[in-house]
């Protein structure tokens, strides 16, 4: 009771009702959390997600809707799990072993190979590549879906 009435005088002597838990309980706090299991590859949305409470000791490191939607879960995650920075990455646009289009440009020149990604990345992340055709190991950028630039020397 005695962080009940620090918190009321702290607010004028109104207290909230999250705050009138009995002695010894967790407090609980509102925070995002999946509605439906999400399979590890697949992109969330902000539909993805309800707003419920939950002890704030489990709560630590809990993603924002926004910052969670738009984002690739890095594993299998299950309906009413706390979603948290170490779940998810930036949408894979290259994936390890999948062909890829090599791009190197230089003024006005273009050239175009393809290739094999030996690792995968988000859109600006550096990764390795193998051009089919030389058999020659690569690092570029991704640049969009099964696109790698490749920088001119």
């Amino acid at each position: 009771m005695r962080r009940a009435f620090l918190l009321a005088a702290l607010l004028g002597g109104a207290v909230p009702a999250a705050a009138q838990t009995a002695p010894g309980a967790a407090a609980q706090i509102e925070v995002p959390v999946l509605v439906r299991d999400v399979a590890k590859g697949e992109l969330l949305s902000a539909s993805d997600f309800a707003i419920e409470p939950r002890p704030a000791s489990q709560a630590r490191g809990a993603l924002e809707i926004e910052s969670a939607a738009g984002k690739e879960a890095l594993r299998q995650l299950r309906a009413g799990s706390i979603v948290r920075s170490g779940d998810l990455i930036k949408p894979q646009l290259v994936r390890r072993g999948e062909p890829v289009s090599i791009t190197v440009r230089s003024g006005g020149l273009t050239i175009t190979a393809q290739g094999r990604a030996l690792s995968g990345g988000a859109k600006g992340e550096l990764i390795r590549v193998v051009n089919t055709t030389t058999n020659r190991t690569l690092d570029g950028i991704v640049e969009k879906t099964g696109s790698v630039r490749i920088a001119a020397n």
